[in-house]
């Protein structure tokens, strides 16, 4: 039987359905796709499509105890970087979208989010605290480009002197540093980019459609010379794939500016772990076994640990070793520092123009 064509560009290697959130039965017909291979000569160039949301409220709140935020806010749903570890790729599962090339290829954006950020910001009795951006999808995948609501958002939080963590793996950050800068200079923003390995061949099959690793890091290059609070995210490292990299991923995330450093061990939720077990066959089919023989061994002989607190840190030996390894890189660095507070206390309420009459 002949193999299917991997897609190009893309970091999934199929689109397996969840069946977690819907129960009806879906059959492909088996003849047809055996010949498909040799009459079509492969599948088409897998194209992005992007569908508008129109939610109720923007600010998602959470009560995880091992989070350092409470509330956050995503402009998209899907993220087209394809990071085949993405944590957040479950949660097309919900739209009865498969989580593997679905996720990278059927995005959603949410262009009311910042004026219904507003409306929530003016609303009585709001306690201000930092909102994160990138908690689950990148705000700034390639579409940021065109819908510019990650912008649009940080306009608004600008005018409300509100604070904000951004999380992101884009060099497009840069472009809204006329923004972000100001608002650090008062203490209201604070940036981290994500380099997860330096070797351009690694990051292609790993996150086919993310920057790479040279502009992440002149991303940091720049934005800290703008005065703006950036942290190097080391994340996640991946066993046998990317953790011989941790110390001169710390290096070059010094050398180019960064503030501080964190460090997370690559977690597997749901339908992760199968799509990521299949990435491995096929990418590093010689190393899989060890891959998943270090993963299961830091979550407790599982693919993944659920538990709060030992999720983001692993545990045995090899999670061990990699915390020792990291802290020892960032203090020699001096990027071992702990997280600062952003401002709360210039919170002001913005009304409408239309709200005086």
């Amino acid at each position: 039987m002949p193999q299917p064509a991997l897609p190009r560009g893309r970091g999934a290697t199929a689109n397996p359905v969840s069946k977690r959130f819907d129960d009806k039965a879906r059959a492909a017909d088996g003849d047809w796709l055996d010949d498909q291979a040799l009459i079509d000569g492969g599948p088409p160039p897998l194209r992005t499509t992007v569908t508008t949301e129109h939610p109720r409220t923007i600010i998602t709140r959470n009560q995880s105890p091992d989070l350092p935020f409470d509330r956050s806010i995503n402009a998209y749903r899907g993220c087209e970087h394809g990071c085949v570890y993405c944590f957040a790729r479950p949660t097309h599962a919900w739209l009865n979208l498969s989580p593997g090339l679905d996720f990278e290829s059927r995005l959603f954006a949410k262009p009311e989010a910042p004026a219904l950020l507003r409306a929530e910001l003016s609303k009585r009795g709001y306690i201000c605290q930092p909102i994160a951006l990138g908690t689950n999808t990148d705000p700034y995948q390639p579409i940021e480009a065109t819908w510019r609501i990650t912008r649009s958002l940080l306009e608004v939080l600008a005018e409300f002197r509100h604070p904000v963590t951004i999380t992101t793996k884009s060099h497009r950050v840069m472009r809204d540093i006329d923004i972000l800068a100001p608002m650090a200079a008062d203490g209201l923003a604070a940036v981290a980019v994500s380099v997860t390995t330096l070797d351009p061949a690694t990051a292609r099959t790993l996150e086919p459609r993310a920057p790479a690793p040279h502009r992440r890091l002149a991303a940091i290059r720049l934005l800290a010379a703008a005065g703006i609070p950036t942290w190097l995210s080391v994340s996640p490292v991946i066993p046998a794939i990317t953790d011989h990299e941790v110390e001169a991923i710390v290096a070059a995330g010094a050398a180019a500016g960064a503030c501080g450093a964190f460090s997370l061990p690559i977690r597997l939720p749901h339908e992760v772990a199968p799509l990521f077990r299949a990435w491995l066959t096929t990418r590093h089919p010689d190393r899989a076994d060890r891959v998943m023989s270090h993963i299961t061994t830091m979550r407790g002989g599982r693919d993944n640990d659920p538990d709060f607190f030992t999720r983001f840190r692993g545990q045995g030996p090899y999670a061990d070793l990699m915390r020792t390894r990291f802290a020892k890189a960032a203090a020699k660095h001096g990027l071992d520092k702990g997280r600062f507070a952003l401002r709360t206390d210039l919170f002001r309420v913005v009304r409408a123009q239309g709200d005086l009459f």
